[in-house]
């Protein structure tokens, strides 16, 4: 196969069909109560949230949604320093604290730490909740200790909340996630001009989430053609974790469970339509085979970009130790793209999923790596024209466009559907009635769609039963699913979980 320069498809290739007819929506109903009027003065809940940045988001999320639901005060969230990550960072050098009690005051009585008891620093009672852990399970599980002790911390919090909740709990975490959680001066000031040097060197720009590391392939078991040293390689990585299942590398080929390689991402992108003039910006840890896998990549797309190729080492350095405010850089100029490229569906690239969707359906290209697998395996017989044409059939659905994901499916960080609403009076003005093509509205004014992609239903399915077999192998272990413990210390293991290696 000749590889030839973008094609230029009919469609605009930096924005979403129809997104002016959809904005996000998450104000309180006038039946969601001040947190003043519910809190009880008894019950302080605290969290130890787990993994990276955007894991230890998504805990931070649901723990004031649990509060809530238990009508407890939140204590400011401990992050993650002992794990895989080996970040001292705490929630203040993240996040404006400040921001963060005040945005969230009507909602959730948040306090920097539990008050002293009897003159000393009250230690709360450490327990956990299984994972997805609705609000009947918060009310039969915790709310008793909470009654008795007054003050419990649960750890491991992360993905600790349902999906489903009833929809003034749901609004509630979009509050938290896109208006409440807000980066330090210090880091948005360093991110914005990360992005305002990418938009000087071009007025649109792609973000790629590479996801290429020695860790996450020899997670994903995959096979990369690298002979025996790629398997000695990956395979020693593997061997951290004796839970790690053993899987096929065909198959997990052939079901779209192996990250793209850097070729293969460029080729999908110049299939779409992006040209070798667009610029590039990777955000990206140690890539497996360096400079070598990425050869292709940069071929495709010289003008390729990271933040230690616009930013100096000076400018970094009171970041670069800590990989949650180097992660958070990455995280703003991803957010500010035009077009963010996932390779993994990671918690950093659900985060975003979630977030750009809210934020006007900004382009979100999730690889259909399922029906990609066999097209690059024959690309090789195939004419540019044909491979092209094919990638953009196969992509259908996986664009981020606001009708692509039926309301529900995967994780509400993901896909925050009852914070989606239309706008039907821009609706309206273009004169443009068809609500399949649009979505149709229900009686709460969220959005659904009748018309939704099969294929798109089960990658999200598979991708969500997968993740949840690999993630949940030390917590089966632990609690069976069944109960809710008191933390052991000493039941529990130093040796990181898998999900604290691959959450970003």
């Amino acid at each position: 196969m000749k590889q030839r320069g973008g094609e230029r498809s009919d469609r605009d290739i930096w924005r979403s069909r129809n997104a002016e007819f959809f904005y996000g929506c998450c104000n309180a109903s006038s039946k969601f109560p001040n947190a003043k009027a519910i809190t009880r003065n008894d019950r302080y809940l605290a969290i130890a949230t787990s993994g990276g940045l955007n894991q230890q988001r998504t805990g931070i999320v649901d723990a004031v949604v649990a509060a809530r639901i238990l009508n407890a005060t939140l204590v400011i969230p401990k992050l993650d320093q002992k794990s895989y990550w080996k970040d001292a960072s705490d929630f203040s050098h993240i996040f404006d604290v400040d921001w963060f009690m005040s945005f969230l005051s009507k909602d959730v009585k948040i306090i920097e730490q539990l008050p002293q008891k009897g003159g000393k620093t009250w230690s709360p009672s450490r327990m956990r909740v299984p994972r997805k852990c609705n609000e009947k399970c918060y009310i039969n599980r915790v709310l008793p200790v909470l009654q008795k002790r007054h003050a419990v911390q649960l750890n491991k919090f992360d993905y600790r909340l349902s999906n489903k909740l009833r929809d003034d709990l749901q609004k509630l975490r979009c509050r938290v996630n896109y208006h409440a959680l807000k980066f330090t001066d210090p880091i948005l000031k360093m991110g914005n001009e990360l992005v305002r040097r990418m938009r000087l060197r071009s007025k649109h720009y792609i973000a790629l989430h590479l996801r290429f590391e020695p860790d996450m392939l020899a997670f994903s078991g995959c096979y990369y053609g690298g002979g025996e040293k790629e398997k000695k390689e990956l395979g020693s990585i593997r061997r951290r974790w004796k839970t790690l299942h053993i899987h096929n590398p065909e198959k997990q080929r052939r079901q779209g469970r192996c990250p793209l390689t850097p070729e293969e991402v460029g080729l999908m992108l110049r299939a779409l339509g992006y040209g070798s003039d667009v610029h590039i910006y990777v955000a990206s840890g140690e890539v497996y085979g360096g400079e070598e896998s990425l050869a292709p990549l940069k071929a495709l797309f010289p003008h390729f970009y990271s933040k230690d190729t616009i930013a100096t080492k000076m400018e970094l350095e009171p970041f670069s130790s800590y990989s949650s405010r180097m992660a958070a850089l990455d995280f703003l100029v991803c957010d500010e793209s035009d077009v963010f490229v996932t390779n993994n569906n990671g918690n950093m690239a659900r985060i975003l999923a979630g977030r750009r969707r809210y934020f006007g359906h900004k382009l979100t290209i999730r690889p259909n790596a399922k029906k990609l697998y066999k097209l690059f395996l024959s690309k090789e017989n195939t004419t540019w024209e044909e491979f092209a044409s094919r990638v953009r059939t196969f992509q259908r659905g996986f664009m981020g466009e606001p009708k692509e994901v039926r309301a529900g499916r995967g994780e509400f960080h993901e896909n925050p559907s009852t914070c989606i609403c239309e706008d039907a009076d821009a609706k309206a003005k273009s004169g443009n009635g068809d609500s399949r093509k649009l979505g149709k509205k229900n009686k709460k004014g969220v959005v659904t769609n009748d018309e939704h992609n099969e294929d798109e239903d089960a990658e999200w399915s598979s991708e969500r039963d997968y993740e949840g077999d690999q993630t949940d192998l030390q917590d089966t272990g632990l609690y069976n699913g069944t109960r809710l413990d008191y933390e052991d210390a000493s039941s529990v293991s130093d040796e990181p979980e898998i999900e604290e290696m691959l959450s970003d």
